[in-house]
């Protein structure tokens, strides 16, 4: 089986905390990494980083989740993309859609880790409204 690799980006430490969420639900992941922008660090600083991050890595089995569509980690890959390089790049990370990811490659089945994230939003004020009715 490919090894693939993923990589969560993000504005400050979103990514690192997402990683230590990820792990403590389904243990120590190898494949997982991150590329945080801190406050003092610009488009290049944050370039240098990930190049960093992914030196050696096969790009077409790399996948990069980024917290927001439009900010300076997602802009970076996207530019590296638009270069020719061979990321997928998906927006709007959250935990349900890391966690789809890891459980899709620990049982070698493709998923479809994104409708897993948009399902892990809901308003569960609303929802346990409704069960009363």
């Amino acid at each position: 089986m490919v090894e693939k690799e993923l990589v969560l980006i993000s504005h400050g430490t979103m990514a690192e905390g997402l990683k230590a969420s990820a792990e403590l639900i389904m243990g120590e992941q190898e494949h997982l990494h991150t590329v945080c922008l801190l406050p003092d660090e610009g488009p290049e600083d944050f370039k240098k980083k990930f190049i960093a991050e992914i030196a050696g890595m096969n790009l077409e089995d790399v996948t990069v989740f980024a917290d927001l569509m439009g900010g300076t980690p997602a802009n970076v890959v996207s530019q590296m993309i638009m270069g020719g390089q061979s990321i997928q790049l998906i927006s709007g990370m959250n935990l349900p859609l890391v966690i789809e990811w890891l459980n899709s490659q620990m049982n070698g089945n493709e998923s479809d880790y994104i409708t897993a994230g948009k399902a892990g939003m809901v308003n569960i004020t609303q929802m346990l409204a409704n069960m009363k009715k």
